[in-house]
């Protein structure tokens, strides 16, 4: 007569069960072994050797050479002596040398300049940056949590603080301190909750401030 399922689940709590080897539990689980020795087949020949030095022989440092601006920059450059000027090209290409240069002219003329971005990380990139190109001394940085050097010729910081800055200005009867103005990542402007501050920031900056906006950077400039 069959035991009953009683007494069965009281034979598999009595009966010694063997342990099982890792190499067993991982075939149960489906795993792969552990890798076997290298085959012949995989080993570096003296042939296969010259090959890889053959085909290496060609790859380098590139030569230094100096840095030639491309058309598009120059034209920018030349462009926003008496234009507004609008750039937009491939991320990487050089859009922000531009704004760079234009803004080491005016500071060569003892003029000032605003560079706002959409992030306070990149802020704080750019800011970065251009201590590094022109001096701790002349570049400063205003974002919703920091604030140094505010006084100084190059300000850089979020596009909110530059358009709030106008509508200060705008309500006490003054102007705001730059002769240039980048929109960095100007494409914000499409942005359905954001994109309002660039309107803004672009119809309340006065006409005597040459305008520089990037799509990464744009650069426009009002006429005098």
């Amino acid at each position: 007569m069959p035991r009953s399922y009683k007494n069965q689940r009281r034979d598999r709590r009595t009966k010694p069960t063997r342990r099982r080897t890792k190499e067993e539990r991982n075939r149960e689980r489906g795993f792969a072994p552990e890798s076997s020795e290298r085959s012949g087949e995989n080993e570096v020949t003296p042939g296969l050797s010259k090959i890889v030095k053959r085909l290496l022989a060609g790859i380098g440092v590139p030569e230094q050479k100096p840095f030639v601006p491309d058309d598009f920059q120059l034209e920018a450059l030349e462009a926003i002596e008496h234009d507004d000027v609008l750039v937009t090209a491939p991320t990487g290409s050089g859009k922000t040398w531009i704004a760079r240069e234009e803004i080491r002219r005016l500071l060569e003329q003892k003029k000032r300049a605003w560079y706002t971005t959409p992030l306070k990380a990149l802020t704080n990139s750019k800011y970065a940056e251009f201590t590094e190109e022109f001096g701790a001394e002349n570049v400063g940085i205003l974002t919703g949590d920091r604030k140094e050097n505010a006084n100084a010729p190059l300000i850089v910081g979020t596009t909110e603080i530059y358009r709030n800055q106008l509508f200060d200005a705008l309500r006490g009867g003054s102007e705001v301190q730059t002769d240039l103005v980048i929109l960095d990542e100007a494409h914000y402007l499409s942005d359905d909750d954001r994109g309002h501050v660039w309107e803004e920031a672009i119809i309340l900056t006065p006409p005597r401030i040459l305008g520089s906006d990037t799509n990464d950077p744009i650069l426009w400039r009002c006429p005098e």
